[in-house]
C-alpha cells in the first residue's frame, strides 16, 4: 500500500478552521514579541527563561481551572513531554544567542517546520504534497531573506549555530508533544502542565547558571510579568487552542510568523528599520502560508488523530458542525 499524502488540509468545518488559523497566527505573533521583553528585563537570559514561565502559572491555573475543574492539574506523559520539549527549546535558543549572531540564531531557530515535516516522511512515511513543499520552501526562502545581511558563516561560531539547530528540534519535539496532548485535554490543561514542567526545568537551570534570579528595578519586573502574559499565556495558550483545530504540518508553517513578528515590532518600538529584502521575506512567508493553507476535507496531517476541541473553540463552529466529544484516557 502506498503511503498517504501529507496535505496541509483539515477535516474541520471552514468556521473553525478560521478561528485555528487565527488563534494560531495571534500565538506566533505574541511568542515573537518575547525578544522585546527580554531585553527590558534587567536578569539573566536563564532567569527571564524561568520568569517566563514561572509568572504564567497562576494565570494558567485559573484558565484550567475554570476548563475542567480539578482533573486540569492532573498530569499526562505528552503534556508533560511537551514541557521538557520546550524547557530544551528555550535552554539552547539562549545558547545559540550567546554563541552566535542573532540572525545565525533566529534562522536556524525556525527550521522546526523541517524537522517536522521530516519525522512524518522518514518516521510515518508519509509523502508531502506539492503545495505543501512549495509552501515550506517559500517560508524558509522568506525567513532567510528577512535576516538578509546578517546572516554570516563563521568557524569561531558553529556551537552557537549548532545550538540554534537543536532550538528548531525541540520546538518540533514541543509541537508534536503537544498536538498529542490536545488529543485527550483542553488547551487550558495542556498548557498549564507542560508550563508547570518547563518551570520546574528552568528552575534549575537558572540556579546553576544564573548569579540572581531577581530584576534589580521595577522596570524589570514589569518586562517579567508582561513575558509572561504575552509570550507564555498569549502565545502559548493560544497555540494550544489551535492546535485543536488546524492540521499540525500546516500550524508548523504558521511559526514563521514569528520572524515577521519580531521585526515589525523592533521597527516600530526599537526603530530598528525594515529594508526591502526583510519586506520581501515578509511577503514570501504569508505567500508559502495562502499557497500551504488547508483547503478541504481530508485525513489528520502526519497521521495524528484528531485533536479534542475547546469549548472556546466549539463556539466558532455552528452547532451542526460540532463533532462528538471523544471521551479523556487515563493513560495520559
Amino acid at each position: 500500500m502506498s503511503p498517504n499524502p501529507i496535505r496541509f488540509v483539515t477535516a474541520q468545518p471552514f468556521p473553525r478552521l478560521a478561528f485555528g488559523i487565527a488563534t494560531l497566527t495571534l500565538g506566533a505573533l505574541a511568542m515573537g514579541a518575547s525578544v522585546l521583553f527580554v531585553r527590558q528585563a534587567d536578569v539573566g537570559p536563564f532567569a527571564s527563561a524561568f520568569w517566563r514561565v514561572g509568572l504564567a502559572l497562576p494565570v494558567l491555573a485559573a484558565w484550567a481551572a475554570l476548563a475542567e475543574g480539578r482533573r486540569a492539574f492532573r498530569p499526562d506523559r505528552a503534556s508533560l513531554l511537551a514541557g521538557g520539549f520546550f524547557a530544551g527549546d528555550l535552554v539552547f535558543w539562549h545558547l545559540a544567542i550567546l554563541g552566535t549572531t542573532v540572525a545565525n540564531a533566529t534562522v536556524l531557530a525556525t527550521t522546526s517546520p523541517v524537522w517536522i515535516t521530516a519525522f512524518a516522511v522518514l518516521v510515518l512515511r508519509q509523502n508531502v504534497s506539492r503545495a505543501g513543499w512549495t509552501g515550506l520552501g517559500l517560508c524558509g526562502l522568506g525567513a532567510l531573506a528577512l535576516v538578509g545581511r546578517s546572516w554570516q558563516f563563521d568557524p569561531a561560531h558553529l556551537p552557537g549555530d549548532a545550538a540554534g539547530l537543536v532550538t528548531a528540534l525541540f520546538f518540533a519535539g514541543y509541537f508534536l508533544a503537544l498536538s498529542r496532548a490536545r488529543h485527550t485535554r483542553s488547551a487550558a490543561a495542556a498548557t498549564l502542565v507542560s508550563t508547570a514542567a518547563t518551570a520546574a526545568i528552568l528552575f534549575v537551570v537558572a540556579i546553576l547558571a544564573e548569579p540572581t534570579l531577581w530584576p534589580s528595578s521595577t522596570g524589570g519586573v514589569a518586562a517579567l510579568v508582561a513575558l509572561a502574559l504575552v509570550a507564555q499565556v498569549g502565545g502559548q495558550g493560544l497555540m494550544a487552542v489551535g492546535l485543536a483545530l488546524v492540521p499540525p504540518a500546516f500550524g508548523a508553517l504558521v511559526f514563521f510568523l514569528e520572524v515577521v513578528s519580531a521585526a515589525v515590532l523592533g521597527a516600530l518600538l526599537l526603530h530598528e528599520p525594515i529594508g526591502a529584502l526583510q519586506a520581501v521575506g515578509g511577503l514570501l512567508i504569508l505567500g508559502g502560508l495562502v499557497v500551504a493553507r488547508p483547503r478541504q476535507a481530508d485525513k489528520p496531517a502526519l497521521g495524528l488523530p484528531r485533536s479534542r476541541p475547546d469549548p472556546a473553540a466549539e463556539g466558532a463552529a455552528t452547532a451542526q458542525d460540532r463533532p462528538p466529544d471523544r471521551p479523556s484516557s487515563r493513560g495520559h
